[in-house]
Order: structure tokens, then sequence, then C-alpha cells
């Protein structure tokens, strides 16, 4: 719930093999933040975690992944744009069949 995220993170839940692992891939900086190829960079991540091609940074059983993106810049007020993309297995999103 709201006000967790930190006590998540000390109690390595944001981790691989955790509950809520965040970034295997290690993020966009071990990628050196390509501009205008993150969203790409960020795909590639999502699809080869959901077809079990990471080795040993895989998301065991990973099933649905999420990737938030932003773009332009408002001065100094954040983004101008921001997209999210999920992706499922097929038969993941809760309600599917597979």
């Amino acid at each position: 719930g709201p006000g967790e995220g930190l006590a998540l993170f000390h109690a390595g839940a944001t981790r691989i093999g955790g509950r809520f692992p965040i970034n295997p891939g290690g993020g966009l900086l071990s990628r050196g933040h390509p501009i205008g190829a993150t969203g790409c960079a960020q795909l590639t991540e999502l699809v080869d975690q959901l077809r079990g091609r990471c080795g040993a940074r895989q998301v065991e059983d990973a099933k649905i992944a999420l990737a938030e993106n932003g773009g332009g810049w408002l001065g100094g007020k954040g983004p101008a744009v921001a997209t999210i993309t999920i992706l499922a297995r097929d038969g993941a999103w809760p309600g599917s069949e597979a």
C-alpha cells in the first residue's frame, strides 16, 4: 500500500527473486541512458524477461512486466509526456484466458 516502498526495498522484495523485482537488468543507467532509444531498451528487457531469455538476471516465472518512460521537458516541472507499457504472457492478465 501507500508508503510501503522503502520497507519493501529493505526487506529485499525488489531484488531478483523478491515479490516485486525492479530493474533486474540494472535499469537504463547500466546502458548509458541512451536518449531516444530508452523505450526500445526497456521493451527489449520486458520481452526478454517474459520469454525467459535473461540468464542470471531472469525473474522466475515472469508473467506481467511494466515500463515507464518520460520525454520532453517542461522547464523544471518534469517530463512533457509519459508512457506506461504493460506486457503480459498469454493468460497472465487477471480475467484473461490462455
